[in-house]
């Protein structure tokens, strides 16, 4: 049966939240395993010897590596913390931020007592105060009465505990007037200065999370702040800090978009599926809410079941850590109830060991180059064109008409234009009807010199499916198939130039 693009019910996992699904004016692509012939890794480009995390550690072992630590801490503490808000009055005075007995010491025992393996600190938030005396001159700790180095006092005592470093920074900035349609170069040399000083003078940083960009309640697209420049940024300064982009949950959850480890914000709805083979890592809070509230000394935290074997126990089995947030209060040490859970939480569980094996993902930074262009295909049903699978968004597609066992969808870019990944995404799950591939086989060609010459192809794509290529410079580029069973759809085809 043909299916109707009216009425179709979309599966939980793209369910409304608070970061509703909405689909950024600058596309990028998704990851897909690979087999092992077609599996080839760019030359990244020569580092500065001088610096000192020069050396790269190849992309799969750092995700391994990040992956057997299983369980994470997340530290949301900032000014919303002494305001009793979950994001900081951006005008309210920075005085404000007073920690009057601050023990990052005290964050780390309570982080091994859980058996965790890592920690996230929220460095900027989304009102834009640092804490770290930054030298740009955004609002930070130099204005605050003690000017502690917050940052610093926190990489320190998890390092020396002998756990991973991550970091938190959110793109958009209430303080900076960092926001959607009102990005200025100067506001992105601030970006690159601060995340600079976060990179160069605090060790060795094995994640960074972004937040505040391409959300629905930011709207700060890939665009406007260009994500593909920041990651060469990081990269440049450490290439084995992994990124993990908050808001990229919104695109297919089977690929790698904007992120090298990808995030769930599961207090807000997002779910990580049970059958994905990417690295991920889902965001639950031990508290109400993300930040410390007053009334957090007397409300009750999660249980022990709950996020050991609600959350935890299963996640682990599916590719995918659990990052909980335990927030300290305005003191700067977590409460005695947090601690308490934590140590509850350690003896309900230990870490396993290492986690299944991973597989090779294409890692997409950069914007989908066939969104937009002219596009033909061997077949137009009523009401659908193929222009559907070049538009941009995930929850339209094109299919041939009903009984035709195979197709073709053919790209013409307005003058020749260079790319290294080709790929297609399939709506598997996304209908209640559309439960597995209804590709069989499939192949890309490029017109190169005047014929046609196949550059990737592959049996039963996964839902995202995407190939490394040489690298092909052309103006004409043809996805054909053949069907498994009737009325393949075709979500988004993505052509990108990665670096």
């Amino acid at each position: 049966m043909r299916i109707s693009t009216k009425n179709r019910m979309l599966t939980s996992s793209l369910m409304s939240t608070r970061r509703q699904f909405v689909q950024s004016a600058a596309m990028a692509g998704l990851s897909t395993i690979l087999p092992a012939s077609a599996t080839k890794r760019f030359d990244k480009p020569a580092m500065d010897a001088t610096k000192p995390y020069s050396s790269r550690t190849p992309m799969l072992q750092l995700q391994q590596q990040f992956m057997d630590l299983r369980f994470g801490m997340f530290v949301h503490f900032n000014m919303a913390t002494f305001q009793d808000r979950e994001w900081g009055d951006p005008n309210g005075p920075t005085e404000a931020f007073d920690p009057t007995d601050l023990d990052t010491d005290q964050w780390a025992d309570a982080a091994l007592s859980a058996g965790m393996g890592y920690g996230c600190l929220t460095t900027r938030h989304h009102d834009g105060f640092c804490l770290w005396p930054t030298k740009t001159k955004a609002a930070s700790i130099l204005q605050t009465p003690k000017k502690l180095d917050v940052v610093k006092r926190y990489t320190d005592s998890f390092r020396q505990k002998g756990l991973k470093v991550g970091l938190y920074y959110s793109i958009l900035s209430l303080r900076d007037d960092i926001r959607h349609f009102n990005i200025t170069p100067a506001k992105i040399q601030l970006i690159h200065e601060q995340l600079t000083e976060l990179l160069t003078q605090y060790g060795k940083i094995d994640l960074l999370i972004f937040d505040g960009w391409d959300a629905p309640w930011s709207r700060i697209p890939y665009s406007e702040v260009p994500f593909d420049d920041i990651y060469r940024l990081i990269k440049s300064h450490q290439p084995d800090c992994l990124i993990s982009e908050l808001n990229a949950s919104q695109y297919p959850e089977t690929g790698l978009y904007y992120s090298d480890i990808k995030a769930y914000e599961q207090n807000a709805g997002q779910e990580a599926p049970s059958d994905s083979a990417i690295p991920a890592q889902a965001c639950v809070t031990l508290t109400e809410g993300w930040f410390w509230k007053l009334a957090d000394s007397n409300r009750p935290l999660k249980t022990v079941d709950q996020v050991v074997n609600q959350w935890l126990v299963p996640h682990n089995q599916h590719h995918c850590n659990l990052i909980l947030n335990a927030p300290p209060d305005r003191t700067g040490r977590l409460a005695e109830n947090v601690v308490s859970r934590l140590k509850e939480i350690g003896k309900a569980w230990q870490n396993p060991g290492p986690a299944a094996k991973l597989d090779d993902n294409v890692i997409i930074t950069t914007p989908n180059l066939a969104t937009g262009q002219t596009i033909h295909a061997n077949s137009y049903p009523d009401t659908v064109g193929p222009d559907l699978a070049n538009d941009g968004k995930f929850d339209s597609d094109w299919y041939p008409d009903f009984g035709l066992t195979s197709g073709w969808l053919q790209l013409t870019f307005k003058h020749p234009t260079l790319f290294n990944v080709v790929g297609i995404v399939e709506p598997v799950g996304q209908y209640q009807d559309y439960e597995k591939s209804r590709i069989g086989s499939y192949r890309f060609e490029a017109k190169i010199d005047g014929a046609w010459q196949e550059i990737a192809g592959g049996q039963v794509p996964h839902r995202v499916q995407f190939h490394r290529t040489e690298p092909i410079k052309t103006d004409q580029v043809r996805f054909s198939f053949e069907a498994s069973a009737d009325t393949p759809h075709i979500s988004e085809i993505g052509i990108y130039n990665e670096p």
